[in-house]
């Protein structure tokens, strides 16, 4: 038996508005949600271990905590290539390589990992279960540049430049599991394996260069090794990390191409920096993630909206702001038809990269403090609102009093709205409001046995403020209306 609970506006919202009936639809479904998460590598990890308790674990706590912070539920960790940890490098498992590929390697775990094996371990009892562990490049003395920063090729990759010393395809993979292996004998188990970043750039700190063809087939290396040492079935290979959706989506589609490839790759992983989405990426089942994004030239801003700006049409200043990362998150989900959406760094200090707007949180170590961005409290919406394992379900938007019931676009209502079916039977819907007035609604969800109901907001005051939401005998819930240029979360918890 399903009860069906109709949130209504609250008194208080102007009776001329109109008022919008959303409809969460639970039989049309889409992608699953594997979650959403933050890395702390290249060192970033340590600007929280750095801060003093109880203020440490405060930080820790917002950023895991999925009931009073943002509940992320994805790491990302930097498999580290660097000879050594200078400036903010990720050092490397193998400081010495051998002088041949067959040669037996030495490896060196010290039980730190840049600061993420402490993040790891946070997240851990947290309840957080996937860690995706990405390699931006395989050690110098593997590649034809001898150096794990400035590009280069892989030795042995097909159509890369010859190395003298052999093919170290191999050996990268096995490199790779050996990683996985550290993390499994010290309690934390690595669910996703990549083994490229951003392999269309050359850059002064650890970078490959690879394309679709050269991916393909290290894909086949990678995963017989991942079975040879037990971690055939329970670590996933991404793959590419491209700088943005096209270059991934001509990536996507040359190891698609390649049907020996297709079946062992798990997830295509994307950044959005070069070009944004605009449709999904190909796929024959393999999920969508978005790994890494942030705004990287704006300077640190806590804002949540920025009227001016956007008055006058300003993306450039508006590219931090929280509602256009909750623009960004519903984009992702619903365009792309992303399972998963992660941002750049969770924290950073204010020498860093000119204090750029490239973290959530900034962190003072001298002064044992934190500010966080509002942008944080845009993805605490959506990952409150859809754990891993959530499907996402339709939502109909019509006119509640017109009689014409038609869905309407988001132009026209002026929300962008989502829902999602959870695991446990939770049944949610977000909904963002572009527009400058409250935006009245009649939110209808049917949960068998529904036990209760949240509402949460967050805009230019409010950051995941718990909103009333009472469930009456006939279920129905008076709140709030979806607020102006702000966020509006609702989650009907089932019995």
């Amino acid at each position: 038996m399903h009860s069906s609970l109709s949130l209504l506006a609250a008194a208080g919202v102007a009776s001329a508005a109109t008022t919008y009936r959303l409809t969460v639809d639970t039989s049309k479904t889409f992608q699953t949600i594997d979650g959403f998460g933050f890395s702390e590598a290249f060192q970033r990890a340590n600007q929280i271990i750095n801060l003093k308790d109880p203020v440490r674990s405060e930080l820790v706590d917002l950023l895991f905590n999925e009931t009073s912070g943002v509940g992320f539920s994805i790491l990302r960790n930097g498999i580290g290539s660097s000879p050594n940890s200078t400036q903010d490098w990720m050092n490397t498992i193998e400081p010495v390589g051998p002088a041949k590929p067959d040669d037996t390697p030495t490896y060196v775990w010290d039980g730190d990992d840049a600061g993420q094996f402490w993040i790891a371990n946070q997240a851990w009892s947290y309840g957080v279960r996937t860690f995706y562990a990405d390699a931006w490049s395989a050690p110098g003395f593997m590649k034809n540049n001898s150096n794990d920063a400035g590009g280069g090729y892989l030795c042995g990759s097909p159509g890369a430049p010859t190395c003298e010393s052999g093919d170290w395809r191999k050996a990268y993979a096995e490199y790779l599991v050996q990683y996985v292996e550290y993390y499994k004998k010290n309690g934390i188990d690595i669910t996703h394996l990549g083994f490229l970043n951003e392999p269309d750039l050359t850059t002064a700190y650890a970078s490959m260069l690879m394309d679709g063809a050269m991916a393909a087939d290290f894909i086949k290396v990678l995963q017989p090794v991942l079975a040879a040492r037990g971690y055939g079935d329970s670590v996933k290979i991404a793959c590419c990390d491209a700088t943005g959706w096209a270059t991934q989506r001509n990536m996507s589609r040359d190891i698609l191409a390649d049907a020996s490839a297709a079946p062992l790759v798990d997830v295509f992983t994307t950044h959005l920096y070069t070009s944004k989405i605009d449709s999904p990426l190909p796929s024959e089942g393999q999920h969508a993630w978005m790994t890494e994004y942030a705004d990287l030239g704006g300077n640190w801003s806590t804002a949540w909206f920025s009227a001016e700006a956007a008055a006058r049409n300003d993306t450039k200043a508006t590219a931090g702001d929280g509602l256009t990362w909750a623009r960004n998150l519903h984009t992702g989900l619903t365009t792309g038809n992303l399972s998963a959406f992660l941002w750049w760094v969770a924290t950073q200090d204010t020498a860093t990269n000119g204090n750029n707007n490239e973290k959530l949180v900034l962190v003072d170590d001298a002064e044992n403090s934190y500010i966080v961005a509002k942008r944080l409290w845009a993805f605490a919406q959506f990952s409150r609102a859809a754990r891993p394992g959530a499907v996402r379900v339709g939502v109909d938007v019509v006119e509640a009093t017109s009689k014409c019931k038609a869905p309407v676009n988001s132009t026209a209502s002026g929300l962008r709205t989502i829902g999602f079916k959870n695991a446990n039977g939770d049944v949610s819907l977000v909904a963002i409001n572009d527009g400058a007035e409250d935006v009245p609604v009649s939110v209808h969800i049917d949960v068998a046995k529904a036990a209760s109901v949240e509402a949460w907001a967050t805009d230019a005051t409010r950051d995941m403020e718990r909103q009333a939401a009472a469930l009456s005998p006939e279920g129905i819930v008076n709140l709030q209306a979806v607020p102006a240029h702000g966020v509006l979360s609702v989650i009907v918890r089932a019995a």
